[in-house]
């Protein structure tokens, strides 16, 4: 995930090169990213129905050679439609095969107790993977070009690759073992498709999830706040916030320093968040994550983009970078149940991803027509206040009430 994350976030680095080199508009590169976060998001379900069918080690490996074929054939790219093909099509159908729906599936197979810690410290390896190697690429694309870049994210794949192939297993079963926390019982080996009856097909599992969930009204505040989410980080900051600096009069290898110290403050903030969710209401924690993010960005215009100013920001903002992910996830899995849980929250991760091809394509239009980012980053900010109010229907859900006296 910690790789994955790195092919995710660079292009938010060669954005500004790759305008350089071939005289691209914001708008169309923005575009490309676009797809790339769509099909990231759309593929969250599906992926979940491939990960319950072939299992985790083969759709992961899977993957990787996607993301990995997507960034090499681009080395010889020229033109926006191949730019849209392999950033966007095929480097975001493999960066959906995994995704958060990887830490969800992980955490419901492996994990009985400590749920939202696990679920805190894999969510904080993809943020955090979408940040710290940044200034690296950063540093790498200013001196030998961005295909250099492009090299070392690809070597990096390689090696994940490896280490999936030679050790990630499917099932606790299939090392002799139970879920962390779980009752003894006996163990048997386990299969792709262990678990209650699938549907015929991937995607009538897929589908079937989604039926089911789209009737709770819990599904639709965590997809609609999820949908915020997704446009309040990974389309806006990570895809625009080195250009908006470049805009300001700082230079790219150095807000690309600063989105690194977001990522130092977001895997502290994730794995807390993790931590908090598997003690406090998860619907109260949404409320102040959403809310903080939402002046950190309201607050980001006037920062004066001075070091002391963005690291601020670097500070309230990355602490809240992606901390929404545990308490969704246990909210999710107390509403809808162990066995369905990353089909559902696959749907809902959808919702983020869509939010950030919103938040892409639209702070790229802004910049093209207004010749500014900062209205995106307000009406980003006014977003997530939003967000913080619809958080706090999920605690007076009678539904989710429910599930959390039974799971209790």
């Amino acid at each position: 995930m910690l790789v994955t994350a790195a092919a995710v976030g660079a292009p938010g680095v060669l954005l500004l090169p790759l305008q350089r080199e071939f005289g691209w508009s914001t708008a169309a590169i923005s575009s490309a990213l676009a797809v790339r976060l769509v099909l990231f998001g759309l593929m969250g379900p599906f992926a979940a129905a491939f990960i319950n069918r072939f299992g985790m080690r083969n759709v992961t490996m899977c993957a990787l050679g996607l993301i990995g074929a997507g960034f090499t054939l681009s080395l010889a790219m020229n033109k926006i439609w191949q730019l849209l093909l392999l950033w966007g099509l095929i480097v975001g159908v493999g960066t959906g095969l995994t995704a958060l729906v990887l830490a969800a599936t992980v955490s419901v197979r492996w994990f009985s107790s400590r749920r939202g810690l696990i679920v805190g410290l894999l969510t904080a390896s993809s943020a955090t993977g979408q940040l710290v190697f940044l200034p690296l690429l950063a540093w790498v694309s200013s001196r030998a070009g961005w295909r250099s870049a492009l090299l070392i994210v690809c070597g990096l794949l390689g090696a994940a690759a490896l280490l999936v192939r030679c050790f990630m297993r499917d099932h606790p079963a299939d090392l002799g073992l139970q879920p962390f926390g779980a009752a003894p019982a006996p163990i048997a080996p386990s299969t792709p498709a262990s678990g209650s009856a699938a549907p015929a097909s991937i995607g009538g599992a897929a589908l079937s999830a989604l039926r089911e969930a789209a009737r709770n009204s819990t599904f639709w505040i965590l997809f609609g706040t999820f949908f915020i989410c997704g446009a309040s980080t990974n389309g806006l900051i990570q895809t625009h916030f080195i250009p908006l600096c470049s805009d300001m009069g700082l230079p790219e290898v150095a807000a690309a320093s600063v989105l690194a110290t977001m990522g130092v403050f977001d895997f502290i903030g994730t794995v807390a968040s993790g931590w908090l969710s598997d003690r406090y209401n998860p619907a109260r924690l949404l409320f102040w994550y959403y809310g903080l993010r939402g002046l950190s960005l309201i607050y980001l215009p006037f920062a004066a983009f001075t070091y002391p100013g963005l690291s601020m920001f670097a500070l309230f903002y990355g602490l809240d970078w992606i901390a929404t992910v545990p308490p969704t996830v246990n909210l999710t899995v107390k509403t809808f149940g162990r066995d369905k849980a990353n089909l559902v929250f696959g749907w809902i991760f959808a919702g983020h991803q869509l939010g950030a091809a919103c938040a892409a394509l639209g702070a790229g239009i802004s910049r093209t027509v207004l010749q500014s980012y900062l209205p995106a980053f307000f009406v980003s900010g006014a977003l997530c206040i939003m967000a913080a109010g619809l958080s706090l229907n999920l605690g007076s859900n009678r539904s989710n009430r429910r599930a959390n006296a039974q799971s209790a």
